[in-house]
């Protein structure tokens, strides 16, 4: 009993979720560790570890899964060769932290865990992992005193120290390894030199194309060597090859056909940046690397992908992959049209939740809806014709009158009606928000909210206008068959072969005077107020009652300020009667009304009509979200941290986004990463260990026989290279 009463709690009130970060922890370790056969303790040795953050299915091209046993001596705190369930816990929670690659490297080095990095510590470890040949760097030399002080004054560094100087180490090692190749001082190198010096320096950062074309670079420029100003531009580049992808980016989708020049490039860098500014050197490097196979001049995306894409591969290297590549194509072009049935799929879902929902919230407020009508239809120019005093009046003589059921007159056309109706205004208000929010966040600027709250009420006019002229037909003529008995009563089949196709759109420019402006208002209202007012989150979903109220409180300001609308809109489509003037457009109603009945009477109903749009919208939207919960889409993913409520009508993230995916082109790098958080993180930290020298976690030598030897005090803890 307890737990169903906590369950309706839950569903009512709505919950805030903490972050499950322990959960997953111990489900991830748990997944790969062993137990120890005397005690049983459960624990993670460095080939368990190594599963654990760098799944197999991942890709190793650049740094080889084996060196990530590295970050094992980070993880293994007390130094005891296994890390047991909290030291696992500690790690994953170093791996959550915004700056978790620069900790990381920090700790590799800081042994005593005092926050401070002795510079013997630093060089200690670092020597004992350097290559056997690598380009000596100076630690004497003026740059590094700076953050380590002289050879008789060195001191120690702190976090912040030690991460900013990592920042600039690479390229005082490409300063000092040019220095070191240029024997003369001349300012110049040969290539092999250059190619040795990128190789050493950055070849976990580059892909195949780059690497095997280094010591062209010489050819950008007269003579056949590389000056320091060539290697200085070709690292900026590199350096600098997330900015160079958004400038490509912003540039191709600019042309076209989809191709850019230098000239296109560099004018495109100077609109989008403010304070890195590329050199004419720099662009020169960029196109003469993406264009060695297309000398045009113009590029598109898949040139750039060569120098772009650090997990570019050679058809050698990529074996099987580049010989399948047109098995690629048609994957791609299959799975290209499985997300269009996908959408098509899930836009019809939709539909049908927001039918039923539609369906839910007309009927729970119809009684209301029909004295609305009745009271709008009421002229008050005739002496005696005046059958209702107020609202509640009309609510009192319907029951007299025609009893209970007769609050349900035409309620049939109407649930029948409105679930398209609601169904295409969800839906529409859905799409057009996921074409202006941002990919990401899902944040949308406020005029294109109200842009898609009013295509949505635009929309749904093709099913409102003739199910409101019929509804409205059949809520009046209960009231005529009470004053003379020589009133029939018509079906809704007959109204409906009666007024034709065109007589069904009758008033349709004052439903669309109504219905766009009560949508540009109330889902942007609704919107803020679950999110602003009733804190809805990725953490805290909502329950059924602040979905309710969320969703009155918005319709009410939508109801009230469009009930001038309303009013035309209904005397439009009542039949009058004996001895009443028509009604033939919107602008004579509007008029007659003026002119007859003062301007009190178009707000005639208003408070009837807060009474009925703002729970009847409540409903609707809160079953929406809430059906949206209980029947999800067969096979559908939620994205990580969504809750349930969340992913509708303008829900946290802007509603459920269908807008543009994000993905980046196919070859291009920097597409948003699918692997799991822990590797990613792992794998950042690893490229700026790998800064300091690219033998971290490599082969020694030929004694090593195919292993490979760790950071000092894992030795008896080695894994066999793949």
């Amino acid at each position: 009993m307890a737990t169903v009463k906590a369950q309706v709690a839950e569903a009512l009130l709505g919950t805030t979720q903490e972050p499950q970060l322990s959960q997953q922890s111990r489900a991830s370790f748990l997944k790969h560790a062993k137990r120890d056969d005397e005690t049983g303790e459960a624990y993670l040795s460095e080939s368990e570890f190594i599963d654990a953050i760098a799944p197999e299915s991942e890709d190793y091209h650049k740094i080889k899964r084996e060196q990530y046993a590295v970050l094992f001596r980070v993880a293994d705190r007390r130094k005891s060769g296994r890390l047991n369930m909290h030291d696992w816990h500690t790690f994953e929670n170093l791996l959550a932290k915004p700056d978790a690659e620069y900790e990381i490297a920090f700790r590799l080095f800081d042994e005593d865990g005092d926050g401070l990095v002795a510079f013997e510590d630093f060089n200690r470890i670092l020597q004992q992992n350097k290559g056997t040949d690598t380009i000596p760097f100076d630690w004497n030399s003026d740059w590094a005193k700076l953050y380590v002080g002289g050879k008789k004054h060195r001191h120690e560094m702190t976090y912040p120290q030690f991460s900013q100087m990592l920042r600039g180490l690479q390229g005082e090692r490409i300063r000092q390894a040019f220095q070191y190749f240029d024997k003369n001082g001349d300012g110049y190198i040969e290539p092999e030199d250059f190619q040795r010096i990128i190789v050493e320096t950055a070849r976990h950062k580059l892909s195949d194309h780059l690497l095997e074309n280094l010591q062209s670079l010489c050819n950008i420029s007269t003579g056949s060597k590389i000056s320091y100003a060539n290697v200085r531009a070709f690292q900026n580049v590199v350096r600098e090859m997330d900015l160079v992808e958004l400038v490509i980016r912003n540039a191709t989708s600019k042309s076209e056909d989809g191709k850019i020049t230098r000239t296109d490039f560099l004018n495109e860098a100077a609109r989008i940046t403010r304070f890195s500014l590329f050199t004419p050197m720099e662009a020169d490097i960029l196109f003469h690397f993406a264009s060695l196979d297309e000398p045009s001049g113009r590029l598109g995306l898949t040139d750039f992908a060569r120098v772009l894409d650090a997990s570019w591969q050679t058809a050698y290297e990529a074996g099987s992959d580049a010989v399948g590549a047109a098995s690629d194509v048609a994957a791609k072009a299959f799975s290209r049209s499985k997300s269009v049935l996908h959408d098509v799929l899930e836009s019809a879902h939709h539909f049908a939740l927001g039918s039923i929902a539609g369906a839910f919230g007309a009927f729970m407020v119809y009684p209301i809806d029909l004295v609305k009508t009745r009271m709008q239809n009421q002229r008050s120019t005739r002496v005696g014709e005046m059958m209702y005093k107020n609202s509640i009046d009309c609510a009192r003589k319907v029951i007299r009158n025609e009893g209970i059921l007769g609050f349900y007159s035409g309620v049939l056309p109407q649930l029948v009606g409105v679930a398209p109706e609601k169904a295409i205004k969800l839906t529409v208000n859905d799409l057009i928000r996921g074409k202006f929010s941002e990919a990401k966040t899902g944040k949308i600027w406020w005029p294109y909210e109200l842009l898609a709250g009013g295509c949505a009420g635009g929309a749904q006019v093709i099913f409102t206008n003739p199910l409101e002229i019929v509804k409205i037909r059949l809520q009046v003529q209960g009231e005529l068959a009470k004053k003379s008995s020589d009133v029939p009563k018509r079906s809704a089949m007959w109204i409906v072969k009666n007024l034709g196709l065109v007589g069904l759109y009758k008033g349709a420019s004052a439903c669309l005077l109504r219905d766009v402006p009560f949508s540009a208002i109330y889902f942007p209202a609704y919107n803020h107020l679950k999110r602003d007012f009733f804190g809805e989150s990725p953490n805290k979903k909502l329950g059924i009652l602040q979905l309710l109220t969320a969703g009155a409180i918005a319709g009410m300001p939508a109801a009230y300020l469009t009930t001038p609308c309303d009013v035309i809109k209904t005397r439009l489509q009542v039949e009058a009667r004996k001895g009443e003037a028509s009604y033939t457009s919107l602008r004579q109603c509007a008029r007659l009304v003026w002119q007859q009945e003062g301007f009190r009477a178009f707000f005639k109903g208003g408070p009837a009509r807060i009474l009925r749009s703002s729970p009847q919208f409540g409903f609707t939207l809160a079953g929406y979200e809430v059906l949206q919960s209980l029947l999800p889409m067969p096979g559908a993913k939620s994205d990580e941290g969504a809750t349930g409520a969340a992913g509708g009508v303008g829900g946290v993230g802007g509603g459920a986004v269908r807008g543009p995916t994000g993905h980046a082109e196919p070859g291009v790098g920097l597409h948003e990463a699918k692997a799991p958080l822990p590797y990613l993180r792992s794998r950042n930290a690893l490229k700026i260990i790998l800064d300091l020298d690219e033998g971290f976690g490599r082969p020694k030598g030929s004694s090593a026989a195919g292993s490979w030897v760790g950071v000092p005090g894992l030795s008896g803890f080695r894994t066999r290279a793949a």
